[in-house]
């Protein structure tokens, strides 16, 4: 069955007194704090036993359930995961947030970390929530980085993807990590977004490098690195498996898949997000049948606040809810 093509989505229009992709970025996420959602924290063993922490805000058994994929040093108490957890569970979703090996303020146990293409990492866990909750309707959500992790597996899964999820909404992901990383790496996005993502992204690297020596690993080079590609180049890749930072980027990218989703997916991009050129950006060509691009002028990267100030956040939730009501399974 291909996407039906009558779900009408709410559009987004930035509020006068928020212009300019940077302002819609950097509000939300420095003053737009909701009030703090009480989860309930797990500690999962790996299949290569590592570990993860992963944050659940319960409901009633059978219920549905969202699952989040954050951003790059996001987690669970990042802005949009707390207003997406208060929009959905008042209308009977549960919610959880999987953190990536290394975030959610808890160290992983080994040398490895995250990255922007962990499909696999995206995979096990799906099949872990899948398997603990068999009559819950399972929905997927990406935000950033996490957003090109999930789409580069419902790419790769095809139409076994259904067979887990029954649908999906990635929201400003880097499905271009090569375009999305230089422009990241310039002008003022390298001293203000950069230089905060290297902040802890460093700190981490360094603190795990005391406790385990890695001879892949140079530690004075990590201390000097002033952007994302010496990072990734002296950290991501070798950490992974891949052979330096162009082989990462260009690897780790979903756009090259987006034809092969076989379950309804909607990718919702900005075209003024700092992080990522408008020029990168899918167009219809890119992607399967199954796929709804929404391209709002404006928004910034994970922002898309609304309304006067100090403004909210419901838009983003808003349209979710009403792209995974669509697609909700028929009841049995």
């Amino acid at each position: 069955m291909q996407r039906e093509r009558n779900l009408e989505l709410p559009h987004y229009h930035a509020p006068a007194w928020l212009p300019g992709g940077h302002a819609q970025t950097l509000y939300p996420a420095l003053f737009l704090w909701q009030r703090l959602t009480r989860y309930r924290r797990e500690g999962w063993v790996t299949p290569d036993l590592d570990s993860i922490v992963v944050d659940w805000v319960d409901g009633r058994a059978g219920t549905p359930i969202v699952v989040l994929f954050h951003g790059l040093e996001g987690g669970s108490k990042s802005h949009y995961s707390l207003s997406i957890a208060q929009y959905f569970y008042p209308r009977g979703y549960r919610f959880v947030v999987p953190h990536f090996r290394s975030c959610g303020n808890v160290s992983n146990r080994l040398p490895r970390a995250y990255h922007a293409g962990d499909s696999n990492e995206i995979d096990w866990i799906l099949r872990r929530i899948r398997d603990r909750n068999p009559e819950s309707p399972l929905y997927a959500v990406g935000v950033s980085l996490g957003g090109n992790a999930l789409a580069k597996w419902l790419g790769e899964q095809g139409e076994s993807a259904g067979e887990l999820i029954s649908a999906a909404v990635v929201v400003c992901a880097p499905l271009d990590l090569t375009a999305c990383g230089n422009m990241l790496d310039v002008g003022v996005n390298r001293h203000i977004y950069t230089r905060e993502f290297l902040r802890t992204l460093k700190r981490k690297t360094l603190l795990k490098l005391k406790m385990t020596d890695n001879p892949y690993i140079d530690r004075d080079r990590v201390k000097r690195a002033r952007t994302l590609r010496e990072f990734d180049d002296l950290v991501t890749a070798p950490l992974h498996g891949f052979k330096g930072v162009e082989h990462y980027w260009d690897s780790a990218s979903a756009k090259p898949l987006l034809r092969h989703i076989a379950v309804p997916t909607l990718l919702i991009n900005s075209k003024n997000d700092p992080f990522i050129p408008a020029h990168s950006l899918p167009g219809p060509d890119d992607v399967s049948q199954w796929v709804s691009l929404l391209q709002p002028r404006e928004g910034g990267h994970v922002g898309f606040v609304g309304g006067a100030p100090p403004g909210r956040l419901n838009w983003l939730p808003d349209v979710m809810w009403r792209f995974f009501q669509h697609y909700a399974p028929l009841p049995r």
